[in-house]
């Protein structure tokens, strides 16, 4: 495969009822330009956004004994593609959908005040019954969110991703659950424990800064340490059992492939995995096939290679998000042979 270096410019078994809910929002045409679409899922997602809530209030409130695991095992993956807004649920049956682009959320201490943004302030009940309360943040493809959890902990959650925690933390480990892609900057607690868990591993953490990439289509899961000290236990079926634990040190990505159980470890830059939280993608020597697929979770945009030899052909570079994606198209152009249309609803990539 030919390498090139250029620098670039710029499923919850939940109830039926919610799985049903959720394809009132999945729009079968494409035989429209990408702005009618957007216009129609607006209008569309106006008429059903009342049952929507209703059926998540109940979906919660089901679940709000359970242990995290529990939680997780009664759920089934989620499409990114049927929702436009940030959904914050919580436990008592507030349901939010949050407009903002990129957006912050602030726990109180005691879990009890929710605050989104700058102004906006929501109360939840977290005591009822001694029961953990979970809430759950999904940030659809094109958003982008940074959470302040109860314990001082923050988490930076990437496009099409999904984040399960207590509002407060009652038990002697503190435990998350992560769909997606974040980045953990964990409060240090010697005695109460941080645990990432996420399909085919866990992450055990005492206080330290750390990324994770887990997205369900994805054949790998990378997990990058920044600071600290992380152990990882990869697991190989669906009840959790501990295949391998892995402890890494600062600079280190962990890589493991989900097909073959393989786990390799090697030295990177780790400023490459966290430049997205500040809107910029850095590669070196990644495939076109993978620059691809960022830009289309960041931009919400399907984007189709329709060239084998291209797609695998690797680049390095930065790219900014904070340029529209016809901007970031052009510019990759300019530095590849690569030629690309808009038809309808995607992007076309061609030699």
């Amino acid at each position: 495969m030919k390498e090139k270096s250029t620098h670039l410019n710029s499923k919850m078994s939940i109830s039926k009822l919610e799985k049903e809910l959720f394809k009132n929002f999945i729009f079968k045409s494409v035989d429209k330009h990408i702005l009618k679409i957007n216009r129609r899922k607006y209008v569309i997602g106006m008429v059903a956004s009342i049952t929507i809530l209703i059926g998540l209030t109940h979906y919660n409130n089901k679940h709000s004994n359970e242990s995290i695991n529990d939680f997780i095992k009664s759920t089934e993956k989620i499409d990114y593609d049927n929702f436009d807004k940030v959904l914050l649920i919580l436990g008592e049956g507030k349901n939010l959908k949050i407009n903002e682009e990129t957006t912050t959320i602030n726990y109180s201490s005691s879990g009890k005040k929710v605050t989104i943004g700058d102004k906006k302030e929501v109360i939840q009940q977290v005591n009822e019954n001694n029961k953990t309360v979970y809430n759950t943040i999904m940030v659809p493809f094109g958003k982008r969110s940074k959470i302040y959890l109860s314990d001082g902990s923050k988490v930076w959650l990437n496009s099409g991703s999904k984040l399960v925690y207590p509002a407060v933390f009652k038990n002697t480990k503190r435990e998350v659950y992560l769909e997606g892609e974040a980045i953990f900057d964990v409060k240090h607690n010697k005695q109460k424990p941080f645990f990432v868990i996420s399909n085919n591993q866990e992450i055990e953490v005492l206080g330290t800064v750390f990324g994770v990439t887990n997205y369900l289509n994805e054949n790998s899961v990378n997990t990058v340490l920044k600071s600290g000290s992380v152990q990882i236990s990869y697991k190989n079926n669906s009840q959790l059992i501990n295949t391998d634990k892995l402890k890494i040190s600062p600079g280190t990505l962990a890589q493991y492939n989900k097909e073959d159980k393989s786990i390799v470890s090697s030295k990177v830059d780790v400023s490459n995995y966290f430049s997205w939280r500040d809107g910029i993608l850095i590669f070196k020597n990644n495939s076109l096939e993978y620059i691809m697929n960022r830009l289309s979770r960041f931009y919400k945009v399907n984007i189709i290679i329709n060239n084998e030899n291209l797609m695998k052909e690797t680049y390095s570079g930065y790219l900014d998000l904070n340029d529209n994606i016809n901007t970031v198209i052009k510019n990759i152009q300019k530095s590849t042979n690569m030629n690309y249309t808009l038809n309808k609803s995607e992007i076309i990539i061609s030699s």
